[in-house]
């Protein structure tokens, strides 16, 4: 169950809710099936399928926002909307106006939704009351912001801000390039891309090719800088690392997967992965965060 994208945020003040509080304010906002006249629906849908939202190993926290978003082309409504309106026409003898257009492609939105494909996602939130971090499972930070915008409807007050580091990975990465050197804890592997400043944006991409040093410095050179970096960390997990501080691609490797144990039960392999994943990745980010110059606030206090 390890999360495959990590949109990383830093909680900017203690997370003193209790696993009950939170489930209390969560469940305002549970998740339900589209109605026959909804386009989509979002809630807090249960992590394990047992009808608990906040599921907790550890003291790390596992949430869950489902979306159920029904498939209505728009093509379709104005075909039989066009349809509808030459009948009318034929009726009334004159050409529908702008606001019986309107009025006659509601009706036939509404009298098609029921019959819509529907499709479902689920995006999991990782909350880490430990270290004070919020990671959401998330390829992009629209997906995130969906979760953010039904926290605040579920709590009070969500003290949080988007990770920021001294030392920016678009020029942390460039540099371990152009240095042929990764930092301490990281190696880096055969996927980067780097890209021009100008107005051009030409790019070049790396594909599970070797990094020959010199090309690379060229590219740097010409004024190309680093926007995603293909790393290890530790010999223990695989990821890449974009200018934006996301973390994609995330795969534990071998030497975690060796240490697992098999249970017959599936509640208690789901436990034993999540309290693995949550355990490595806060030693992931810690490190990852050190390697970019610390914290950007933290350096500011001191």
């Amino acid at each position: 169950m390890w999360f495959k994208n990590l949109q990383i945020y830093r909680l900017t003040a203690p997370w003193t809710m209790t696993s009950e509080q939170l489930e209390a304010a969560l469940v305002k906002q549970e998740f339900a099936p589209c109605s026959s006249s909804e386009l989509q629906s979002q809630g807090w849908q249960s992590p394990r399928g047992n009808g608990v939202l906040v599921h907790t190993v550890n003291r790390q926290l596992l949430l869950q926002l489902d979306t159920e978003k029904k498939l209505l082309p728009s093509t379709v409504v104005n075909q039989v909307t066009k349809a509808r309106a030459a009948e009318l026409e034929e009726q009334q003898g004159f050409k529908p106006g702008r606001k019986q257009m309107k009025e006659l492609k509601e009706q036939v939105t509404d009298e098609l939704l029921p019959r819509a494909f529907s499709i479902q996602r689920s995006t999991r939130v990782w909350i880490d009351p430990v270290n004070g971090w919020l990671v959401v499972d998330a390829a992009s930070p629209a997906k995130a912001d969906e979760v953010f915008k039904l926290l605040l409807k579920s709590l009070e007050t969500l003290p949080f801000a988007s990770l920021r580091t001294e030392q920016s990975p678009l020029s942390a990465m460039t540099d371990w390039l152009a240095a042929d050197e990764a930092p301490s804890g990281f190696t880096v592997d055969q996927d980067t891309e780097l890209r021009a400043t100008n107005e051009g944006k030409a790019t070049v991409r790396y594909v599970r090719h070797t990094l020959e040093a010199d090309d690379v410095r060229r590219h740097i050179a010409a004024g190309k800088q680093c926007t995603r970096l293909a790393m290890t960390w530790s010999d223990r997990v695989s990821f890449v690392l974009t200018e934006t501080l996301a973390i994609k691609r995330v795969a534990p490797l071998d030497v975690l997967k060796e240490n697992e144990t098999s249970t017959q039960n599936d509640d208690e392999r789901f436990d034993t992965d999540f309290a693995l994943m949550t355990g490595e990745l806060a030693k992931l980010i810690a490190d990852l965060v050190a390697a970019l110059g610390g914290e950007e606030q933290q350096k500011k206090a001191a």
